[in-house]
């Protein structure tokens, strides 16, 4: 029974590999249009015991080690995305009709505009300066996650929404980047008065549009933000090759050191849903691993926003521990009530409470 079930579910998924769409080097495809997902749908999990997600995590993580992040990522630009594939397979996502199917792709065309933009403005002021382009982008990186909270926020006062992972693990997101900008914050890429100014105005009208986007699309909110991650990782992949052999011979810095290797890093595995917890403790030892590390941070945020594409489908790491054996009172289904409630964006959200107060009355 448990061999034909794990082969019932790691069948369908994608190889590992270090060019495969399945493996890390998949975060490329956000610039191609094939964005597949690692990660199951809500609704095919309901039906699977727990168990088979710990054997599946298990495989993830075995094969995952043995990928090369610098060879698996390689630069690529967002404005070399194929707009002709951009859609019906986009993320992981199966469209219901060509109308959705349409609407994914010019979701994604808006995206990698949106993105080719910022980069061209970020490479016109910073070409030649990395510490303050790296605290601009850092200060960016944040936003995304207050934002997404902010909606999640307000879908659970109004009772329409209610998931404690997306909160968690987007709390976790928020509070790596965090880090990251203390980081370059002490070596002093804010010394210059005009890089806050530009990053803090940036990051206050993009907060906004965050928060639009995500209330209208989520799906679209979260193709964004890989987007931006991608970049991130092109970015700091750049650099570690341009540089390496200078940052090797500097002192990391200590908000570096007590993050990453510090006592508690129970945040540090909450926002890696791509794998299991404690299963990545980085060494600092110098400047260089404390930007290669930086580097796979943001490999792994590419993982997870990639996952939060589907609906329903993100699960926080530590959520999965202890799951080996299947909850005799959990049938996998979900309540109407529990149905009712579920719900994608603003729109869907007030159609279903509209369905619900018919249905009842």
């Amino acid at each position: 029974m448990s061999s034909s079930l794990s082969s019932a579910i790691l069948a369908p998924s994608p190889p590992y590999s270090r060019g495969g769409p399945g493996g890390v080097a998949g975060l490329r495809s956000v610039r191609r249009g094939d964005t597949r997902l690692l990660f199951k749908s809500l609704s095919s999990r309901k039906l699977v015991p727990r168990k088979a997600f710990a054997i599946r995590g298990t495989v993830l993580r075995d094969q995952e080690e043995e990928l090369v992040a610098e060879e698996s990522f390689k630069s690529a630009t967002v404005g070399a995305t194929d707009t002709n594939k951009i859609g019906s397979d986009s993320a992981g996502i199966s469209p219901s009709s060509d109308f959705e199917s349409w609407v994914i792709k010019i979701e994604q065309s808006i995206n990698v505009f949106l993105t080719d933009s910022v980069i061209k403005i970020l490479d016109s002021f910073y070409h030649d300066r990395d510490y303050a382009r790296f605290f601009v982008l850092e200060t960016i990186a944040r936003v995304p996650y207050f934002a997404f909270m902010s909606v999640l926020h307000m879908y659970e006062s109004f009772g329409w929404w209610r998931r404690a992972d997306y909160l968690k693990v987007h709390f976790a997101e928020s509070w790596n980047e965090m880090h990251h900008l203390l980081i370059m914050e002490e070596l002093g890429g804010n010394s210059w008065w005009f890089d806050r100014f530009l990053a803090q105005h940036i990051a206050f009208f993009y907060y906004i549009m965050t928060v639009v986007m995500y209330t209208v699309s989520p799906r679209m909110a979260y193709h964004f933000s890989e987007c931006v991650e991608s970049h991130a990782f092109s970015t700091y992949d750049k650099f570690l090759k341009a540089q390496g052999d200078e940052l090797k011979k500097l002192p990391a810095p200590d908000v570096a050191v007590k993050y990453y290797t510090g006592d508690d890093l129970y945040l540090f595995d909450e926002f890696q849903t791509s794998r299991p917890p404690q299963s990545r403790r980085p060494k600092i030892e110098n400047l260089y691993d404390v930007f290669l590390n930086i580097r796979d941070d943001e490999a792994e945020h590419c993982k997870t926003m990639r996952a939060c594409q589907t609906h329903g489908n993100l699960r926080s790491p530590h959520s999965l521990e202890g799951e080996d054996t299947p909850d005799d009172n959990d049938t996998g289904c979900m309540l109407a009530q529990d149905q009712a409630a579920d719900c994608e964006g603003i729109i869907d959200c007030i159609k279903k409470s509209v369905t619900t107060s018919q249905r009842e009355s």
